[in-house]
């Protein structure tokens, strides 16, 4: 592992306990600082309000050049996370990433992505699909995969 990346993940780890994320927390697995166990709380006034998601950080030994793996542990129904695999759709996480950017920053898009979804990039189109014709539906949904898996 690189000390360029241990130094910079310790440094990110530092801030965030510090200052964390509105409904974010974030804690390495073991002592790893290359892996980390993250919680999100659902945003207040979202359909995940009362939710606690639990997500799997791994960091790469090229970060910050290459961004970190997150998956969501916990089932939601969302039309950018697939709720089989916890894969999120992201691009900061892809295609955007930028070393500029932090687990911290990363932690926040996430909580963003939950209270305003991106149903023109979908992980699981037909969830999109619903959100655009059916919001009432999907919303409920979502309230109750909330209620039955991150409650």
């Amino acid at each position: 592992m690189s000390s360029q990346a241990t130094n910079r993940i310790k440094k990110e780890l530092v801030e965030l306990t510090q200052d964390p994320p509105p409904n974010c927390s974030a804690v390495p697995k073991n002592g790893n600082i290359y892996e980390w166990e993250c919680q999100i709380s659902g945003p207040p006034g979202s359909v995940y309000e009362g939710g606690v998601f639990i997500l799997d950080l791994q960091i790469p030994p090229e970060y910050p050049f290459k961004p970190p793996v997150v998956t969501c542990r916990t089932r939601i129904y969302h039309c950018n996370i697939n709720y089989n695999n916890g894969y999120i759709c992201l691009d900061i996480l892809s295609e955007n990433w930028s070393p500029a950017l932090s687990i911290s920053k990363v932690l926040l898009s996430i909580c963003s992505l939950l209270t305003d979804c991106n149903p023109q990039d979908p992980l699981v189109p037909y969830i999109a699909r619903q959100y655009v014709t059916d919001r009432a539906e999907h919303d409920s949904m979502a309230r109750l995969w909330t209620k039955e898996y991150a409650t």
